[in-house]
């Protein structure tokens, strides 16, 4: 009898420690999700800005976004883009009236010929020269320090799937408007994780009238291309 009073003890307690985990367990599940999908949005949004500085790179140079994440590497590899030099200050009274004393005795003087006076020992010009730099070199700053071009068309965490992303000319109040978006859903982004929360997350974010993941830019309106994270 006293062995059975035993037994059952350990049963009970065993049972008690098992409901104190399953308790513990679905206050911690949702917990654990959000502080999982907080940190892969952290990676997932600094690609997304990544893309959307490459983009409006490219822009610059097209005047037109581009619809695929090839060309858009290709065009961080091999482009150029043009970048405005300003040599001298406008606030430098002597270097302006120098500068425009030359300009008047020769009324045609281009910028490339004030540029090789400059470099021959005039320092004492004002003026802005065009030139033509790598991509890389010229959106260097802007981009994030996780940036890696190889990367970027993939969403992070979902085994290798790609970002989704458009790019549209669209009439706006009678103005042809370049527009893209590049998009993360969570389904993808949030793979391997619960996915009932997720599917819980998904519906939230409906019923928000919001998307189920990260964007940024919009081919629907002008938003200036902005994320929704933001």
């Amino acid at each position: 009898m006293k062995g059975l009073k035993i037994c059952l003890s350990i049963l009970l307690f065993c049972v008690a420690v098992f409901l104190v985990w399953r308790i513990y367990s679905s206050i911690m599940e949702p917990v654990n999700f959000n502080k999982e999908k907080a940190f892969r949005e952290s990676v997932a949004i600094s690609r997304l800005k990544d893309i959307r500085t490459l983009q409006v790179a490219f822009k610059g140079t097209y005047n037109r976004f581009v619809s695929t994440l090839d060309s858009l590497q290709n065009f961080y590899r091999n482009g150029q883009m043009s970048v405005i030099m300003q040599i001298g200050s406008n606030d430098d009274s002597l270097a302006v009236a120098h500068t425009a004393a030359i300009k008047k005795k020769n009324p045609k003087i281009k910028a490339s010929e004030l540029y090789q006076m400059y470099l021959a020992g005039d320092k004492n010009l004002v003026f802005a020269i065009e030139s033509k730099v790598p991509v890389k070199e010229a959106v260097k700053e802007d981009l994030t320090a996780s940036f890696n071009v190889d990367s970027i068309a993939f969403i992070p965490f979902s085994g290798g799937q790609e970002v989704e992303m458009e790019a549209v000319t669209r009439q706006v109040s009678g103005v042809q408007v370049p527009l893209f978006e590049a998009r993360m859903p969570y389904k993808k982004l949030l793979m391997g994780m619960n996915n009932q929360l997720r599917i819980n997350l998904d519906a939230e974010r409906r019923d928000q009238n919001k998307y189920e993941g990260l964007q940024v830019g919009s081919v629907s309106q002008p938003n200036n291309n902005a994320g929704n994270w933001e």
